[in-house]
């Protein structure tokens, strides 16, 4: 039998899971911030400029089911540790792209190593701590979104703005070999089910038990239109305040990044705490947080679409994000909780596959387009609605919650 894990351990297990998570968005988001660089300095169009946020999109929702499957039968920590490095490398070759052909395919590169961290993480927190703090815990873990996400947009107009958009990606992606080392060396903790047994399902049958699971499919639909506005907003809000308010890269990015890091980390924290709170409560409380947290969220995007100065559009984005973020930590935990502990790598995979496929794998081209026909304000006002569509979803899904958990762990 395996020695007990003590919870100082367990802390630092999720302290180093976080920092790694961190990168993770760190890498991911500073592409964004230099987007008007990178146009400038390519001479390309909106819509090819969103293809490079797609491309990353698609690697990462295309290669998930595979790390979903080896997730839920090889060590997590392994795999977890691997994909850090070739997101690393991958962001570190994005500084050297020649052109728009070599940096597409150095962003798509980055996607499959952040699929690998993406789809077992989760599980590896889950299985350090107790059912009843999932919530809280991984809102911590998630914390990384707002915090990476606003470092990400900070680093990347700094450094882009003073020394070019190659420096941003080289001096983003190093940190990344540094922390896969700490990582590669974390205990595994012990899965809710033996480490022997095998996983529920096998290959194809696996995934296809989830698509009978209820709750999984509405609370995945869920996120999917949630990752559609949030992911086509926080690609082109940042170019949005350069071309709409005629602030320059560094500015907009850091005003953006600086909205984004208070308000995630509040909404985040918030609505982990909520959830909980409210799942005692309610067997669909995670999802009364998260659907509320959509609806209210929504008017304040459209009035920081449609505001005519600075200071009344970041409130509103303050606002908008506050609320968005309070979904984070109860829809993951929902998918924990309503799939079983031997198949939760796959559930998870399935989960990023169709978040991504229907929601920022096609946003940011979508929307690019939209703004190559019409303006990018235009363009982000179909933002708003989908962001309610998010919300139908949650309480819907609050109708099968309960026997879905009933029926995953006994």
């Amino acid at each position: 039998m395996k020695e007990p894990i003590s919870l100082a351990y367990r802390r630092y297990a999720l302290g180093l899971l976080l920092a790694v998570n961190l990168l993770n968005y760190i890498d991911r988001q500073v592409l964004f911030a230099v987007f008007p660089l990178i146009k400038a300095d390519l001479s390309i169009t909106d819509t090819e400029l969103g293809l490079l946020g797609s491309a990353f999109m698609v690697s990462y929702m295309v290669i998930a089911p595979v790390f979903g499957w080896l997730g839920d039968r090889w060590n997590r920590v392994k795999l977890a540790s691997t994909g850090v490095v070739i997101w690393s490398f991958a962001t570190i070759l994005a500084g050297f792209a020649p052109g728009y052909r070599t940096l597409l395919a150095a962003r798509a590169t980055v996607g499959v190593g952040e699929a690998s961290f993406g789809t077992v993480s989760p599980g590896l927190i889950a299985d350090f701590f107790e059912k009843e703090k999932r919530g809280s815990v991984l809102s911590w873990f998630y914390v990384a979104i707002p915090v990476g996400s606003a470092l990400g947009y900070l680093l990347g107009g700094v450094l882009g703005q003073r020394f070019g958009w190659h420096s941003a990606f080289l001096m983003v992606g190093l940190p990344g070999l540094l922390i896969a080392v700490p990582l590669w060396f974390l205990r595994t903790p012990q899965r809710s089910i033996a480490e022997n047994e095998p996983a529920v399902g096998e290959g194809g049958s696996g995934y296809l038990q989830l698509f009978y699971n209820r709750s999984f499919v509405t609370n995945t639909l869920a996120m999917a239109a949630m990752t559609f506005a949030i992911g086509g907003l926080a690609q082109w809000i940042p170019t949005f305040l350069f071309r709409t308010h005629s602030l320059n890269v560094e500015k907009a990015n850091l005003m953006f990044g600086a909205v984004t890091v208070v308000a995630g980390i509040l909404g985040t924290l918030v609505g982990g705490v909520l959830g909980d709170r409210w799942q005692k409560k309610s067997s669909k409380g995670y999802l009364l947080v998260s659907g509320w947290g959509f609806f209210i969220g929504a008017p304040f995007a459209a009035w920081a679409i449609m505001a005519g100065d600075v200071p009344s559009c970041m409130a509103a984005i303050f606002m908008a994000e506050f609320f968005l973020f309070l979904n984070t930590g109860p829809l993951n935990t929902v998918i924990i909780n309503v799939t079983n502990p031997g198949m939760r790598a796959m559930a998870f995979a399935v989960n990023i596959f169709f978040i991504h496929a229907l929601g920022d794998a096609v946003s940011p081209s979508i929307l690019g387009w939209f703004s190559d026909q019409w303006g990018l304000r235009n363009a982000l006002l179909s933002t708003p609605l989908v962001m309610a569509l998010a919300g139908v979803f949650c309480f819907v899904c609050g109708r099968f919650v309960a026997h879905d958990m009933a029926q995953a762990e006994p």
